[in-house]
């Protein structure tokens, strides 16, 4: 599990991590990289060097939590950090793209609601179209459903930079706001920041 989601790290972010020679990513504040106030190099650099005997987390002492699901990288905290309002927590997860804290709220849009985030997975329409038909009733449909899945995000920067020659290449990074739920986690709420970077040939596509 711990390679899989290291290799994808990897792959999401291949030489845009922060190389200063002088950078320390035990130095970059997990709440700024929870909230989106820092860059996706800065955060990359960050995110590569969490794991390992001398990775972040063993510098500042936090404690790898087992978990079921192979694409999430879950840790506690030796004391809670403030996220976001009035929300706080001792639990972060790293996906390949973002980092994420988890928080004692079972109804994400109580966390959504205040960002403008909608829940892009929203079960009601496909309820609404089947309860049209009239071959099953709302009730029905409701009790099937085992989990309520949420999805949403706010970008917040969309750049891109072409390539300055034409045998070179250029990138597209995202930044956005995100809040989440998993089955992985019931009764609780993602809520963070993801960082994609993604490389552009010279013509501006996807590489």
């Amino acid at each position: 599990m711990r390679h899989l989601l290291s290799f994808a790290l990897v792959i999401a972010s291949p030489v845009w991590a922060q190389e200063d020679e002088d950078f320390d990513p035990a130095l970059v504040s997990l709440t700024d990289a929870i909230n989106c106030h820092i860059d996706a190099p800065t955060y990359n650099g960050f995110a590569l060097n969490v794991s390992g005997e001398d990775g972040v987390a063993a510098q500042l002492g936090w404690t790898k939590v087992e978990s079921d699901n192979p694409f999430l990288l879950e840790y506690e905290l030796p004391e809670p950090i403030a996220v976001t309002g009035h929300w706080a927590t001792r639990r972060v997860v790293f996906s390949s793209t973002a980092v994420l804290a988890i928080l004692d709220e079972p109804d994400p849009n109580v966390v959504a609601m205040p960002e403008g985030i909608v829940n892009e997975m929203d079960p009601q329409p496909l309820i609404d179209e089947l309860v049209a038909t009239g071959r099953t009733t709302r009730e029905e449909v409701e009790s099937e459903i085992r989990f309520r899945k949420f999805l949403g995000q706010r970008v917040l920067a969309d750049v891109t930079e072409p390539a300055e020659t034409p045998d070179g290449f250029g990138t597209h990074t995202v930044i956005a706001r995100s809040v989440s739920n998993v089955t992985s986690h019931p009764g609780k709420t993602l809520y963070g920041c993801s960082y994609r970077i993604e490389l552009l040939d010279a013509a501006g596509k996807p590489m």
